[in-house]
Order: structure tokens, then sequence, then C-alpha cells
């Protein structure tokens, strides 16, 4: 009961503490300026260790390329590259902070339960999200290479150019951070009641075809790099269905 008389009091201070609008937008503009201020930070150490970093990323396509490595066709792609990389990176490592910001100016105005829902979702979901990245370097990278490597016609010499290639690495890191989220979707659908999980369970035809279909479309035309991001999507949108049953199973044994 005690508790209950803490959820009470804490959200009935969040209803009488209303704040102006322009209280909202100062807190906003300062927040936004310390995450900004945190990438800048970031950004300076990281830039020295550019091309190492650059030489990481590289690591999976290097390893299959023949001696001579990548190319630059572009004038100031040598610079411009390791620049963006060094941008990219801050963000990257800056992301934990910046949701931290963006929490603290949203928690003030939530209930006592939003608070307690939104927080593991918030840290599960920036884990999930790096993850991702994780299993299409370690996993993906090393067979989409390999395969390549493998298809190119006899006299052409595989090089790449490496502010292409970073391009691409980029987009393979966002397309499979984001399919990593699909179990905090599903739960988030099934938690704000917007579907259920046997519904979602029963649209699982949709979700295969819909899995391949945006793997065709962030992938390159190759049948290998479009089943690692479909599969891995499909069987994440099967755990989040059976996490929103267990979620579903305990609301419903709670409010009996």
């Amino acid at each position: 009961m005690a508790k209950t008389d803490e959820a009470l009091d804490h959200d009935e201070a969040v209803d009488s503490n209303e704040q102006p609008f322009l209280e909202h937008i100062i807190e906003l503009r300062a927040r936004l300026l310390r995450s900004v201020i945190v990438v800048v930070v970031l950004f300076l150490p990281i830039y020295i260790f550019a091309n190492d970093i650059y030489e990481f990323i590289a690591a999976p396509l290097m390893a299959y390329l023949p001696s001579g490595g990548m190319i630059a066709t572009q004038v100031a792609a040598p610079f411009l590259t390791p620049f963006k990389l060094a941008i990219y990176t801050a963000l990257f490592l800056g992301v934990p902070f910046v949701l931290h910001q963006a929490w603290s100016f949203v928690a003030p105005g939530l209930y006592l339960h939003e608070k307690k829902f939104a927080v593991p979702l918030l840290v599960s979901s920036i884990l999930l999200f790096y993850i991702g990245v994780l299993f299409a370097y370690f996993a993906v990278f090393p067979l989409i290479f390999q395969f390549l490597a493998g298809i190119t016609p006899t006299g052409v010499t595989m090089m790449t150019d490496i502010s292409n290639y970073l391009d691409f690495v980029l987009k393979m890191f966002f397309a499979f951070g984001i399919a990593f989220e699909i179990p905090i979707a599903t739960l988030l659908l099934s938690s704000t009641g917007i579907a259920t999980a046997d519904g979602m369970a029963s649209k699982r035809p949709y979700v295969i075809v819909g899995c391949f279909f945006v793997a065709m479309l962030l992938t390159p035309p190759d049948v290998v790099s479009q089943i690692l991001l479909a599969v891995p999507t499909w069987m994440l949108f099967e755990l989040g269905v059976w996490l929103a049953r267990i979620a579903e199973k305990r609301s419903a044994e709670a409010s009996e």
C-alpha cells in the first residue's frame, strides 16, 4: 500500500508541477548544447586516431583485397573520409550521454509507472543497437566480403574507394542497429495496446516478406548479405513476440 501511496504522491506532483513553455525551451537548449559539447570533446581525441580507426573498420574487407588495398578516387578523400569517420564515431560513443540528456528532459513529466517502464526500455534499446553494430562487423562483414571477393571475375582486380566503403559500412551499421531494436518495438506495441502478441504472430508471413524486402533495399545486391540481415531480423521479431506474451501474461496476473 505504501508503494501505491508513493506512486500517487509522485503522479500528483507531476500533474501539479507545470512549467512555462519558455522554461522548457531554455532547458531543451541547454541539454542540446551539453550534448554537442560532449560530442565535440569526444571528436578531438578520436580524430587523432582516425586513420587507425579506419584501418580497424576496413579490416574485414582488407583481408580479401589484393596487395595495394583500397584507393581514393577523390582529391580530398584521404582527409575527408577519416574526418567523417571521426564525427560518426564520436556520435556513436556519445549516444548514451545524448539519450541521458533526452531522458532527463522528459523524465520530470512522466508518471512513476512510466518511468519504471521507460528506464529498462531505454537501456536495452541502447545495448541492442550496439549489439547489432557488433554483429554486423564481426559476423556479417567477413562473410559478405569473402563472398564478393570469391565471385570477382578472373582478370579483375578488386579495389574499393575509401569514401564508398565508409558509406557502405555506416549504412550497414545503421541497418543492423535498427534491426536489433525490433524486440523493443514489439514490446512497445504490446504494452500500449496497439497490438497483441497473438495479433503480431498472426502477421508472421507478412513480417518475413517485409524482412527480406527491407534487407534487399539496405544491403548489397547479393543473396548472402540479404539473408544475413533478413533472418536475424525475423528471429528478433519472434523474440519480441515471445517477450510480449510474457509481459501480457504478467500484466493479466497482476490485474486479477
